[in-house]
């Protein structure tokens, strides 16, 4: 794929929305930096991304409402900070967005089954325990119900619980299947896999093969590269071998992932040094 290849990205990057593109340029980026940067630096990193002033502005804006960023004024100049729970929230979702199918994991053959009600009119609430669950790979093949073949992130279940205060409306338990039912059908109903394994092999179409052709290009297709790989955690269960009925696309998309994000990572980053300086306040 020839060096434009990012460039006809920029409406999708953009599409992805600036808050989103913000956040992946901040984990990239600004986190590795010691959490801080200025207003221009992140004005033109958007804007590179095919993002307008006025939407970078108003995504800083909103990230900083939310607690996850903080200012603070030198001269006529802004300089932004990550906030303890910004620095969190990104090294959080470093450590998922890259770890993430980085290595085969043997299966004991457990699962993890929880029930958690939370009634219609408790909206925000349900939002939030889905998000969080599916984050942990959790799927629901029924109202009220999550599981995963996975019985070591009872732990991880327990802090969304009582993160969220429903502890005493939930019930969770670990262990192997009794062998009554088909877990192909209870996976199907969890997960739409098929819809996974599209999006796999269009994003292995995608990248594979793309070549940058400058610093500013290798920065534009690394941020493109994670914006689209970080979706993978929140579809993908990133389930056993023995639960899957063919070869599964996942290992080889997660191998183009982290060997272009390995090859473009000095240049991308240079760039990105060379954006700051140019917003660095003179004298």
């Amino acid at each position: 794929m020839s060096a434009d290849a990012p460039r006809a990205g920029r409406r999708e990057m953009a599409g992805a929305g600036a808050r989103s593109l913000l956040l992946t340029a901040l984990g990239e980026f600004v986190l590795p930096r010691g959490g801080e940067v200025w207003t221009g630096t992140l004005v033109t990193a958007l804007g590179a991304l095919g993002v307008e002033e006025k939407s970078a502005r108003q995504a800083l804006s909103r990230t900083a409402a939310e607690g996850l960023l903080a200012s603070a004024r030198h001269g006529r100049r802004v300089r932004w900070s990550l906030t303890a729970a910004g620095d969190r929230l990104l090294r959080e979702g470093t450590e998922r967005i890259y770890g993430f199918m980085r290595r085969p994991h043997d299966w004991d053959g457990r699962w993890l089954v929880l029930s958690a009600g939370v009634p219609e009119t408790q909206r925000r609430l349900r939002h939030r325990l889905r998000t969080k669950l599916t984050w942990l790979g959790l799927g629901s093949p029924a109202p009220g119900l999550w599981v995963i073949p996975d019985a070591s992130k009872a732990a991880a279940v327990h802090d969304v619980l009582r993160e969220l205060r429903l502890e005493d409306r939930a019930f969770a338990w670990t262990g192997p299947s009794t062998g009554v039912g088909d877990p192909g059908e209870l996976i199907l109903a969890a997960w739409d896999l098929a819809d996974v394994e599209k999006r796999y092999l269009r994003f292995i179409e995608r990248f594979e093969g793309v070549t940058p052709g400058s610093g500013r290009a290798a920065f534009t297709s690394q941020v493109l590269l994670v914006q689209e790989w970080r979706r993978f955690p929140f579809l993908d269960p990133d389930l056993p071998a023995e639960l899957l009925q063919h070869d599964w696309p996942g290992p080889r998309a997660a191998a183009v992932f982290h060997d272009l994000r390995n090859r473009w990572h000095r240049r991308a980053q240079a760039e990105w040094d060379t954006l700051e300086d140019a917003a660095v306040p003179p004298g």
